[in-house]
């Protein structure tokens, strides 16, 4: 791998460790600057990134074992340097420990740090030959401490995960997330068999490898990616990107060809999408009208001629729609937690505070949601969280304070997914490292 690609890497880095911001725009917008390296480079840049970032917590560790000088000490770039360099030959077997060695010795000696290339050299080399020595603390004297290394959590965090799961549950969802994960395709639904296979045969020939879903055989999931706009069909409107777990949810509401659907906090769209697929007309809201331009792209690209979109704040009623819909989608503002392995900026900054802030915001968007339903119409409340009190908590409370009922899943999920999602009485909460998906909960609710 030319050093080139290890230095545009270091730089992403180094321009999070010293501003901060979210780490998957950063990344995205790099790879748009450099779209004309190889597919195999952009590649690299993106694990190397993501990968650095995600396993954070971990290699701080690995490099405190080794180092006279602890990490949060070290000068910002050498500190980056060094995580990403014992990434590389932590986790990344096909790539050789001497090349990563000589060419962090080689950017310390560009970026001027000529007097550190020795002690660069000396730990990387100590953590090449001995990475298969090293330990992980002792997870019988400290669950919460060795869970917070191998898994890159925060203390706090994990010790929330145990208060609300048991450890079994805790390290298997925590491991599934820790990992790099792939990117997920969702075809257009009206697309038959024939016509998904043959684009799948198109992207693999540009050299990304793709896997069907267990549980949705429209929805893919794709690695050695670049850049997903190269992919075949991407300009053409054939895919958009999707997680299983959200279309899941849009598939459970069993939407009709007459249906008039609303989705309230739309972006970037892939729901509102999805629905147009299979109603007679969708309006979605988001709050910015940033947020609301790329639903819009994705509306225009994807060719989904029956969705309006328009700002509106979903804490304010509008009266225009009272009684109106068929379907309302609630999928609300959360903390986010079943989505850490793909948003890695959020466990470094989600709290027990800001997380019990969404509650009431949660709950008025859902009393709004619920005005617009018709007599018959139904509500589909979803969240991207394992945080009990976003999801289940949430079912009881509107259940108790609004004219609504939890539908019963068993019958609205894949056989694929029976015995994997435990009680479907009161929603579908899908647990990632048990299913494979995001960790995700949805529930479908009628009125009373």
């Amino acid at each position: 791998m030319a050093t080139n690609t290890r230095e545009i890497a270091l730089d992403t880095l180094l321009t999070l460790e010293k501003e901060g911001g979210m780490s998957s725009a950063l990344i995205a917008d790099v790879l748009k600057k450099y779209d004309y390296l190889d597919q195999r480079d952009k590649a690299f840049i993106k694990r190397v990134c993501e990968g650095t970032i995600e396993r954070k917590i971990e290699l701080d560790y690995y490099i405190d074992g080794f180092s006279s000088l602890q990490v949060r000490k070290m000068k910002p770039f050498i500190r980056v340097l060094m995580r990403m360099s014992a990434y590389q030959l932590l986790f990344m077997d096909g790539v050789p420990a001497s090349a990563v060695v000589n060419e962090a010795c080689k950017l310390a000696d560009k970026r001027k740090f000529h007097n550190l290339k020795g002690f660069v050299n000396a730990v990387l080399r100590k953590i090449s030959v001995e990475k298969d020595k090293m330990k992980l603390p002792d997870r019988a004297k400290d669950l919460v401490r060795y869970l917070s290394v191998k898994c890159s959590l925060p203390e706090e965090l994990v010790a929330f995960f145990l208060k609300n799961y048991s450890g079994e549950e805790t390290e298997r969802m925590l491991s599934y997330m820790d990992e790099i994960h792939p990117v997920s395709i969702r075809f257009k639904s009206t697309l038959s068999k024939d016509e998904i296979e043959a684009l799948v045969s198109k992207m693999e020939k540009s050299g990304a490898k793709l896997k069907k879903s267990p549980y949705l055989d429209y929805v893919y999931t794709a690695t050695h990616v670049g850049g997903v706009h190269n992919l075949s069909g991407y300009e053409d409107g054939k895919f958009i990107i999707q997680d299983v777990s959200s279309a899941l949810a849009v598939e459970s509401a069993g939407i009709s060809k007459n249906d008039f659907v609303m989705d309230l906090c739309a972006a970037p769209g892939g729901k509102s999408i999805l629905a147009a697929e299979k109603a007679k007309e969708v309006a979605s809201f988001d709050l910015y009208q940033g947020k609301v331009n790329t639903i819009n792209e994705n509306i225009a690209r994807m060719k989904a001629e029956n969705i309006t979109a328009s700002v509106q704040d979903a804490t304010v009623f509008n009266r225009e729609y009272s009684g109106k819909a068929d379907l309302v989608i609630c999928d609300v503002p959360c903390s986010g937690l079943g989505v850490m392995g793909k948003k890695r900026d959020i466990k470094y900054n989600v709290t027990p505070e800001s997380m019990a802030e969404l509650i009431p915001l949660q709950k008025k968007i859902v009393e709004n949601g619920a005005g617009y339903l018709k007599k018959t119409g139904r509500l589909l409340y979803s969240t991207c969280t394992l945080n009990p009190a976003e999801n289940r908590d949430m079912v009881k409370w509107i259940t108790k304070n609004l004219p609504l009922k939890p539908v019963d899943m068993s019958e609205r999920i894949p056989d694929s997914l029976k015995g994997k999602v435990g009680d479907t009485t009161d929603g579908v909460l899908l647990r990632p490292g048990f299913v494979e998906s995001d960790g995700f909960f949805y529930c479908l609710f009628e009125r009373k």
